[in-house]
């Protein structure tokens, strides 16, 4: 598969990166030669310098040959022209980072496709959309939906007094025999290595653990871990740039009671105007006694989305030593994912990882429709629609030649979600949520062929 990514910036430099794990034919283009060298240096890549509105560059990177096109430069009107470029010499499919987020959502009215844009992504309300959803699960670390919440995957640290806690997912099933959920990854604590959990994997205490559940189940984990569903109502937003207006505007209209506080005096005025239900607060967020001032003990989350990653986790563990329940800090940075519950925050976000996701998908043999890579977590959680030819159609799962590495989690069969078991059948149109550890995502690709 041939992919050309506009854009080394850190966005782009990531998902090469990334793309490269994969053997995949990788060009990058970039203006700037530092950054190049930095990556060709540091990855199996093709890099070239020039700019990518410039046709004779397009042809150098062979775009006409490219399966995937990704236009991630910081400026939304060239990452919009390169691809409308990129579709008119050829390349099979192109997507485009924005930052205008009016545009996603004039989807409907306006159709991108018909000028040569697959694909708008927007890393920052990818970033707003995932503060939400943590914060609608607020007592788990991480939370994902699929086919709006026909199925959800939830992650959460076990504590000693679980019920389940020390023993194996065959014994515990046997003990709650009606619940709506199934584990479909294990992390140990101080561990890398993730666990794909089989009917004699045993559990233990600090272990995070990741259910596939459907909408009842999501209560019965709530009363099995001993977690309380905290209600959230106040939240206090630091740094006023789009991920935090973003947010902001967002939890405004589900009628949160919303503070905001931004240091740079011109924009914080610029919000107190376009988001007149927010209190904003002009201030640098760093001031202990600022925070103190507004109220922070009484704050039921605290959200922390300035372009330093410094900054948002020390004001994230301010935020937990004034027992706000839920913390969230945006980072840069992924080896900080290590720390973050040893540390006293409950989720780290990285706008790189979350773009990554949404673009990996149209990477992926088979028909993906979804796709997610949790915090840490070294697996890929994939949404496959099964077609007639595929190799899973018509057959119960338990007689499916599954690799060991990875686990159905549920299917969605007509909007509605199981948590299948062996004896489920497969059918056409349905579709599959699968958790899968990298060297066998292969393997799965090919069954749903």
């Amino acid at each position: 598969m041939k992919i050309v990514i506009a854009g080394g910036g850190e966005v782009g430099f990531h998902l090469a990166k990334l793309l490269s794990f994969e053997s995949l034919d990788i060009t990058l283009i970039d203006t700037d030669k530092e950054r190049l060298n930095y990556a060709e240096s540091h990855l199996d890549i093709r890099a070239l310098r020039g700019d990518a509105m410039s046709l004779s560059v397009m042809e150098e990177a062979q775009v006409s040959k490219s399966d995937l096109f990704i236009a991630v430069t910081a400026e939304e009107a060239v990452n919009i022209t390169v691809c409308l470029l990129a579709k008119q010499l050829g390349s099979k499919r192109t997507i485009a980072r924005i930052s205008n987020i009016e545009l996603i959502k004039a989807k409907e009215k306006i159709s991108f496709k018909d000028i040569g844009v697959d694909e708008l992504i927007s890393p920052e309300e990818l970033a707003a959309a995932e503060i939400q959803q943590l914060l609608d699960q607020s007592a788990f670390s991480n939370s994902y939906e699929f086919e709006s919440g026909a199925l959800t995957l939830i992650g959460t640290r076990l504590e000693g007094d679980v019920p389940f806690v020390g023993k194996n997912v065959k014994e515990a099933a046997s003990i709650f025999p009606d619940v709506h959920f199934m584990p479909i990854a294990i992390q140990r604590k101080g561990t890398q290595n993730t666990i794909i959990p089989r009917g004699d994997t045993c559990f233990e205490a600090d272990d995070t653990v990741y259910f596939i559940t459907l909408k009842e189940g999501v209560e019965e984990l709530y009363k099995l871990t001993g977690k309380t569903k905290a209600s959230i109502k106040n939240v206090m937003i630091l740094g006023g740039g789009r991920i935090g207006f973003n947010t902001a505007r967002d939890l405004c209209d589900k009628k949160f009671n919303v503070t905001l506080i931004e240091k740079n005096k011109k924009k914080a005025f610029e919000i107190a105007d376009s988001l007149p239900n927010v209190l904003v607060i002009h201030g640098d967020g760093r001031n202990v006694e600022l925070l103190e001032e507004e109220n922070l003990s009484t704050t039921d989350a605290f959200i922390s989305v300035t372009e330093n990653s410094e900054t948002n986790i020390m004001s994230c563990l301010m935020a937990y030593s004034k027992n706000v329940k839920k913390t969230i800090a945006l980072v840069e940075n992924t080896d900080y994912f290590q720390l973050s519950h040893s540390i006293g925050i409950d989720t780290l976000i990285n706008k790189k990882l979350l773009t990554a996701n949404t673009i990996f998908r149209y990477i992926r043999r088979g028909e993906v429709v979804d796709m997610t890579t949790l915090n840490n977590l070294n697996a890929e959680i994939l949404e496959f629609v099964v077609n007639t030819n595929s190799k899973v159609a018509n057959y119960r799962i338990k007689d499916i030649d599954f690799p060991r590495t990875a686990i159905i989690g549920g299917v969605i069969r007509e909007g509605k979600g199981f948590i299948a078991l062996g004896n489920y059948q497969i059918k056409a149109q349905d579709r599959i949520v699968v958790c899968c550890l990298p060297r066998s995502i292969k393997r799965i690709e090919q069954l749903f062929l």
